[in-house]
């Protein structure tokens, strides 16, 4: 007898002493799926999945199955539901709903969007030469999207006359994307349709040439830029470049400059670019530095040169470099910036007379502005502890303005024009807050260190209303993602408030696998050192509970996608530490979708997370695969979310892995699964949809609480 039937003779044994106290919650039985046992043998390690046929998406079994999951959430939820609706309204009311985006201006047009009041969707519009000229409504999202469950809008991309639009539309939530293109002057929208595109494209300065990134309709992966010319058959189009290597994906952009055409191949530790005059589409793209494993580079055009952001020469943290524009192989490159140990050079923004470079030292965002004569260089002033801050659209390349964002975990967003001349501000937009309530002063933020088992200092920003006490008693959310390099910044949320308000308090835990203290900090959490990022997330918690913020009766944890993943981990193996755990999509069966090469965007992953075709890897992930690891122990109270249409995180992970989580759990807390069954990814495309399903997963939180309004 192996150790997985043994495990599961005692599951189920005990499963059937508990059957009394899961009827406690309701009188629906708990969900039940058959088994349909699927061997793997990789490595000369068996495993057996029982669960491996839920990928089957047309099965009417599996649609029974997740039906059934859905009404067994009801059932356990319902004496919340009113609750959730409460939620959902205190939150759309702090709403400014006929709010609108700052304008901005490109190629004689001030672009804006706007919303209306009761409308889920945008509006795209458009005024020539002032503010004060007649709207031009490009896209009425609402009206678009009537008649559809999922409506997402992608891509406007304005041809260089200003006469013409791409656009891109997503109604299955699958992200790919139908192209077309509309006549913005006569309102017509040209019949032929473009499908499986990535929703990007860019215009040829002739205004009839249209460059787009098609996908593979299977694996999802970006692999091929076609050409199309205006008024041809869309079958007729041009395969400019395919990208062979399935471990790259493609896309195509146009520099800032409007100069350059520009196709990126890239996967998690190579780039490479390709460069075409945007005045002869019908030329050929031209090399401009060939891949090279470990080499990463960006580029910006500017006058006579590019300027490359790249991590060249053992560069971890990426330095600035230049070259002509008529010899761009690395060996022509110079320095203009250089590497430093302490910052991570994150971003890269050209103007006629400045260049502004976004970075990160020790966690916290800046803003470094340099003159091109040298006269100065200096960074923009922030004070607070803890905060975010990044550069916004800025098109335009003769402005002296700089506009960037600045919002923090007590401040709501700003949108704010920086002169870069006479370093003078202007707020052109704060974040209203409605519903008469918020007030800013009530709330503090501070920034905590915890120490990993290694030594390493793990970051904490931390978010909570004053009156709040930091006791054993107080309930606290803990958050975190952890992979790709993808730093979380302290942002304000004005549906957080919905939990602040109530008592808790709201954290980030800036584990490893993000970059939140330089790309070290990436690579020492992905790989062959993964676990850091569990590890990590683990430390932070006792660190929160060892300090008197929580306990373990009133810890919360939350992540979403490789954050799923991180959730999924952490009940393994310090189940003890959490009394509920909110998984949103969560990435949990590691060895069976990386083995899989036509599950969508699975080559693509092999530098983040290895490739378990080499026993190293393999074993390496399986010892931390969430699904693997499913062991027979008391579980926290856990709701797992996921969409019958997700492009990232197939729906079968999360339901085979609550399928087994119910034949292992030796406790009768909550185990939910929620199936989106209209949606992906990214979830609900409506304002107010979204804010519903954030209702549900406070209300889950809370209710563990006693809270109930």
């Amino acid at each position: 007898m192996n150790k997985y039937s043994y495990i599961l003779i005692i599951t189920l044994t005990f499963a059937a002493s508990c059957k009394s106290k899961h009827m406690q919650h309701s009188e629906i039985k708990v969900p039940t799926v058959a088994k349909k046992d699927k061997a793997f043998n990789t490595h000369g390690d068996y495993r057996v999945d029982p669960y491996y046929w839920l990928n089957e998406r047309e099965n009417p079994e599996v649609i029974a199955y997740l039906e059934a999951e859905n009404k067994y959430y009801e059932s356990q939820t319902a004496h919340t539901m009113a609750f959730q609706d409460k939620l959902f309204e205190e939150m759309k009311a702090r709403l400014k709903e006929d709010d609108e985006s700052v304008p901005y201006k490109k190629n004689g047009y001030y672009y804006i969007t706007r919303f209306v009041k009761g409308g889920q969707y945008p509006i795209y519009s458009r005024k020539k030469d002032n503010l004060e000229a007649p709207e031009e409504i490009m896209f009425d999202v609402n009206a678009m999207s009537e008649n559809h469950e999922f409506y997402q809008l992608s891509g406007v991309n304005v041809s260089p006359d200003n006469q013409l639009a791409a656009f891109a539309i997503d109604t299955v939530s699958r992200r790919l994307y139908n192209l077309q293109i509309k006549n913005l002057i006569t309102g017509e929208i040209y019949p032929d349709v473009i499908a499986n595109t990535t929703g990007g494209s860019v215009w040829a300065n002739d205004n009839k040439t249209l460059f787009y990134t098609r996908k593979n309709p299977t694996t999802l992966r970006s692999e091929s830029i076609y050409k199309h010319i205006l008024g041809s058959d869309p079958a007729q189009d041009v395969e400019v470049f395919f990208e062979k290597d399935d471990t790259f994906s493609v896309y195509v952009t146009k520099s800032k400059s409007e100069e350059y055409l520009i196709i990126n191949s890239y996967s998690t530790l190579s780039t490479e670019y390709q460069i075409l005059d945007a005045d002869t589409p019908e030329g050929e793209f031209k090399m401009f530095q060939k891949r090279e494993r470990d080499l990463e580079y960006d580029i910006s055009h500017y006058g006579n040169s590019f300027y490359i952001l790249t991590n060249k020469d053992k560069a971890t943290n990426f330095k600035v470099m230049k070259t002509s524009e008529t010899a761009t192989s690395k060996e022509n490159w110079m320095d203009l910036i250089a590497h430093r140990e302490d910052v991570l050079l994150e971003d890269m923004s050209l103007f006629k007379d400045f260049m502004v470079l976004e970075e990160r030292n020790n966690g916290l965002n800046k803003i470094r502005i340099i003159r091109w004569d040298g006269k100065e260089d200096y960074y923009l002033p922030f004070n607070e502890d803890t905060y975010s801050a990044s550069t916004s659209a800025n098109p335009d390349f003769e402005t002296h303005l700089l506009r960037y964002t600045y919002n923090s975990l007590t401040t709501p967003a700003s949108v704010i024009d920086f002169n870069m001349d006479d370093k003078s501000f202007e707020i052109k937009k704060e974040q209203i807050i409605l519903g008469g309530k918020f007030d800013k002063n009530n709330y503090t933020s501070e920034r905590l260190w915890a120490t990993a088992q290694d030594g390493k200092k793990i970051a904490i920003s931390l978010v909570r209303r004053k009156d709040t006490p930091l006791s054993p008693k107080t309930p606290l959310l803990l958050y975190a993602y952890g992979s790709y390099g993808y730093t979380i910044d302290p942002n304000f949320s004005s549906t957080r408030l919905s939990i602040l308000d109530r008592g808790f308090i709201f954290a980030i835990a800036h584990v490893r696998g993000g970059q939140y203290l330089g790309r070290t900090w990436y690579d020492d959490g992905k790989l062959l050192q993964k676990k850091n990022t569990f590890t990590d997330f683990v430390d932070c918690s006792k660190f929160l509970i060892e300090k008197g913020y929580t306990s373990p009766a009133h810890l919360y944890a939350e992540g979403g996608s490789a954050g799923g993943l991180l959730m999924g981990v952490i009940v393994n193996t310090n189940p003890e530490l959490y009394n509920g755990i909110i998984a949103q999509v969560p990435f949990v069966d590691v060895i069976t979708t990386m083995l899989d090469d036509s599950i969508p965007l699975t080559t693509g992953e092999y530098d983040e997370w290895g490739n378990p075709n080499d026993k190293v890897y393999y074993d390496y992930m399986k010892s931390y695969s969430p699904y693997d690891q499913v062991a027979a122990h008391d579980y926290p109270n856990m709701l797992v979310t996921t969409g019958l249409h997700d492009s990232q995180v197939q729906y079968f992970e999360p339901a085979k892995w609550v399928a087994k989580l119910r034949d292992f759990k030796t406790n009768n807390k909550y185990l939910l699964l929620h199936t989106d069954m209209e949606v992906g990814h990214g979830g609900a495309s409506g304002r107010f949809d979204a804010i519903k399903e954030i209702a549900r997963e406070f209300s889950f939180l809370l209710d563990l609480e006693g809270i109930n309004e």
